[in-house]
Protein backbone atom coordinates (compact mmCIF):
# COMPACT_ATOMS: atom_id res chain seq x y z
CA UNK A 1 0.00 0.00 0.00
CA UNK A 2 0.73 3.40 -1.15
CA UNK A 3 -0.03 6.65 1.00
CA UNK A 4 0.44 10.02 -0.63
CA UNK A 5 1.36 13.20 2.11
CA UNK A 6 0.73 16.35 1.10
CA UNK A 7 0.72 18.21 4.87
CA UNK A 8 2.55 17.46 7.28
CA UNK A 9 3.16 13.87 6.46
CA UNK A 10 5.96 15.23 4.00
CA UNK A 11 7.79 16.34 7.51
CA UNK A 12 6.26 14.26 9.98
CA UNK A 13 5.50 10.46 8.81
CA UNK A 14 5.11 9.16 12.23
CA UNK A 15 4.61 5.51 11.15
CA UNK A 16 6.45 2.50 9.82
CA UNK A 17 7.24 2.83 6.02
CA UNK A 18 9.15 0.99 3.34
CA UNK A 19 10.13 3.87 1.14
CA UNK A 20 9.91 7.37 0.67
CA UNK A 21 9.26 8.49 -3.11
CA UNK A 22 8.47 12.65 -4.24
CA UNK A 23 6.44 13.25 -6.59
CA UNK A 24 3.02 14.90 -7.71
CA UNK A 25 -0.66 13.92 -8.52
CA UNK A 26 -2.93 16.21 -11.73
CA UNK A 27 -5.94 17.54 -11.22
CA UNK A 28 -5.53 18.91 -7.22
CA UNK A 29 -4.68 22.35 -5.42
CA UNK A 30 -3.67 22.20 -1.87
CA UNK A 31 -5.71 24.90 -0.29
CA UNK A 32 -5.24 26.19 3.84
CA UNK A 33 -9.29 25.73 3.45
CA UNK A 34 -9.40 23.17 6.50
CA UNK A 35 -9.92 24.20 10.27
CA UNK A 36 -8.00 22.47 12.52
CA UNK A 37 -9.54 22.33 15.98
CA UNK A 38 -7.21 20.31 18.14
CA UNK A 39 -3.72 19.66 16.40
CA UNK A 40 -3.20 23.51 15.22
CA UNK A 41 -6.07 25.33 16.80
CA UNK A 42 -9.16 24.66 19.20
CA UNK A 43 -12.63 24.11 18.81
CA UNK A 44 -13.22 28.39 20.30
CA UNK A 45 -10.37 29.17 17.67
CA UNK A 46 -9.49 26.65 15.12
CA UNK A 47 -6.45 26.86 13.41
CA UNK A 48 -5.99 26.64 9.24
CA UNK A 49 -4.38 23.06 7.99
CA UNK A 50 -4.73 22.36 3.79
CA UNK A 51 -6.43 19.95 2.11
CA UNK A 52 -6.86 19.42 -1.77
CA UNK A 53 -9.74 20.43 -3.65
CA UNK A 54 -10.51 19.60 -7.40
CA UNK A 55 -9.26 21.98 -9.83
CA UNK A 56 -10.76 23.06 -12.93
CA UNK A 57 -7.13 23.08 -14.94
CA UNK A 58 -6.75 18.76 -15.06
CA UNK A 59 -2.56 20.13 -15.16
CA UNK A 60 -2.30 21.38 -11.98
CA UNK A 61 -0.12 19.58 -9.66
CA UNK A 62 0.55 19.26 -6.13
CA UNK A 63 3.97 17.76 -4.80
CA UNK A 64 4.60 15.84 -1.88
CA UNK A 65 5.59 12.60 -0.83
CA UNK A 66 4.55 8.99 -1.32
CA UNK A 67 5.16 6.15 1.41
CA UNK A 68 4.76 2.39 1.04
CA UNK A 69 3.39 0.58 3.77
CA UNK A 70 4.95 -2.97 4.36
CA UNK A 71 1.89 -5.66 4.24
CA UNK A 72 2.38 -6.35 8.08
CA UNK A 73 1.66 -2.82 9.14
CA UNK A 74 -1.26 -1.51 6.73
CA UNK A 75 -3.88 -2.49 9.41
CA UNK A 76 -1.71 -0.49 12.14
CA UNK A 77 -0.97 2.62 10.17
CA UNK A 78 -4.12 2.50 8.41
CA UNK A 79 -5.99 2.98 12.27
CA UNK A 80 -2.99 5.65 12.86
CA UNK A 81 -3.80 7.65 9.55
CA UNK A 82 -7.60 7.62 10.30
CA UNK A 83 -7.73 8.71 13.50
CA UNK A 84 -4.59 11.58 12.61
CA UNK A 85 -6.91 12.71 9.49
CA UNK A 86 -10.00 13.16 11.38
CA UNK A 87 -12.81 14.55 8.97
CA UNK A 88 -10.85 13.45 5.79
CA UNK A 89 -11.61 11.05 3.49
CA UNK A 90 -9.63 8.54 1.81
CA UNK A 91 -9.16 8.35 -1.92
CA UNK A 92 -7.42 6.81 -4.37
CA UNK A 93 -5.50 8.74 -7.30
CA UNK A 94 -2.50 8.52 -9.70
CA UNK A 95 1.04 9.35 -8.44
CA UNK A 96 3.70 10.68 -10.75
CA UNK A 97 7.22 9.98 -9.26
CA UNK A 98 10.07 11.86 -9.86
CA UNK A 99 12.81 10.54 -7.75
CA UNK A 100 13.99 7.66 -9.91
CA UNK A 101 17.00 6.64 -7.45
CA UNK A 102 14.08 4.62 -5.71
CA UNK A 103 13.82 2.73 -8.64
CA UNK A 104 9.84 3.78 -9.29
CA UNK A 105 10.38 5.29 -12.35
CA UNK A 106 6.26 4.64 -13.68
CA UNK A 107 2.86 6.41 -11.75
CA UNK A 108 0.83 4.53 -9.89
CA UNK A 109 -2.16 4.65 -7.55
CA UNK A 110 -1.96 5.21 -4.07
CA UNK A 111 -4.44 6.68 -1.63
CA UNK A 112 -4.89 10.16 -0.18
CA UNK A 113 -6.68 11.82 2.66
CA UNK A 114 -8.84 14.66 1.57
CA UNK A 115 -11.33 17.06 3.79
CA UNK A 116 -14.16 16.88 1.20
CA UNK A 117 -16.14 20.45 1.37
CA UNK A 118 -18.98 18.76 3.04
CA UNK A 119 -17.16 17.83 6.41
CA UNK A 120 -17.84 19.38 9.36
CA UNK A 121 -14.37 21.47 9.19
CA UNK A 122 -13.80 22.72 5.90
CA UNK A 123 -13.91 26.49 5.94
CA UNK A 124 -14.59 27.19 2.90
CA UNK A 125 -13.12 29.88 0.20
CA UNK A 126 -11.31 32.26 2.59
CA UNK A 127 -8.76 34.91 1.09
CA UNK A 128 -5.07 35.06 2.00
CA UNK A 129 -5.14 37.94 4.62
CA UNK A 130 -8.06 36.12 6.35
CA UNK A 131 -6.52 32.55 6.35
CA UNK A 132 -3.45 34.20 7.81
CA UNK A 133 -5.22 35.63 10.43
CA UNK A 134 -6.14 32.66 11.68
CA UNK A 135 -2.57 31.04 11.27
CA UNK A 136 -1.01 33.49 13.25
CA UNK A 137 -3.59 33.44 16.31
CA UNK A 138 -4.18 29.98 16.97
CA UNK A 139 -2.44 26.92 18.16
CA UNK A 140 -3.31 23.17 19.04
CA UNK A 141 -2.00 20.03 20.86
CA UNK A 142 0.59 19.65 18.06
CA UNK A 143 2.21 23.31 18.36
CA UNK A 144 1.07 26.69 16.83
CA UNK A 145 -0.47 27.02 13.66
CA UNK A 146 2.62 29.00 12.13
CA UNK A 147 4.91 26.31 12.79
CA UNK A 148 2.36 24.08 10.70
CA UNK A 149 3.13 26.53 7.87
CA UNK A 150 6.56 27.42 8.10
CA UNK A 151 7.59 23.54 8.10
CA UNK A 152 5.26 22.98 4.89
CA UNK A 153 7.14 25.56 3.44
CA UNK A 154 10.23 24.79 3.94
CA UNK A 155 9.91 21.14 3.45
CA UNK A 156 8.31 21.98 -0.30
CA UNK A 157 11.48 24.33 -0.98
CA UNK A 158 13.17 20.88 0.25
CA UNK A 159 11.30 18.37 -1.97
CA UNK A 160 10.63 20.45 -4.88
CA UNK A 161 12.87 23.90 -4.95
CA UNK A 162 11.69 24.58 -8.82
CA UNK A 163 7.94 24.54 -8.19
CA UNK A 164 6.53 27.43 -7.18
CA UNK A 165 3.04 27.11 -4.90
CA UNK A 166 1.02 30.26 -4.60
CA UNK A 167 -1.34 30.27 -2.16
CA UNK A 168 1.33 28.53 0.48
CA UNK A 169 4.39 30.88 -0.44
CA UNK A 170 1.86 33.90 -0.41
CA UNK A 171 0.57 32.74 2.70
CA UNK A 172 4.00 32.25 4.39
CA UNK A 173 4.64 36.09 3.36
CA UNK A 174 1.16 37.38 5.03
CA UNK A 175 1.96 35.56 8.26
CA UNK A 176 5.06 36.96 8.39
CA UNK A 177 4.27 39.83 8.04
CA UNK A 178 1.48 40.00 10.77
CA UNK A 179 4.61 38.35 12.88
CA UNK A 180 6.96 41.62 12.00
CA UNK A 181 3.95 44.26 12.49
CA UNK A 182 3.15 42.17 16.41
CA UNK A 183 7.00 42.38 17.17
CA UNK A 184 7.24 46.07 16.02
CA UNK A 185 4.22 46.98 17.77
CA UNK A 186 5.07 45.23 21.01
CA UNK A 187 8.60 47.61 20.67
CA UNK A 188 7.14 50.21 20.03
CA UNK A 189 4.49 49.96 23.45
CA UNK A 190 7.65 49.14 25.57
CA UNK A 191 9.66 51.49 24.44
CA UNK A 192 7.13 54.35 25.47
CA UNK A 193 6.43 52.95 28.66
CA UNK A 194 9.73 53.15 29.47
CA UNK A 195 9.65 56.71 28.82
CA UNK A 196 6.37 57.27 30.79
CA UNK A 197 7.53 59.97 34.13
CA UNK A 198 7.06 58.27 37.30
CA UNK A 199 4.71 60.60 39.59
Amino acid sequence: MWVFGYGSLIWKADFPYERKVIGYIKGYVRRFYQKSTDHRGIPSRPGRVVTLLVSNNEEDEVWGCAYEIASENIESVTRHLDYRETNYEKKDVLFHPVNHSQLVEKPFHLFIYIGHKCNPNFAGYEDIDTIAGHIAECAGNSGHNTEYLYNLAAAMRTIAPKVYDHHLYELEVAVKQIEFLKRKKALEFDQHSHNIPVK
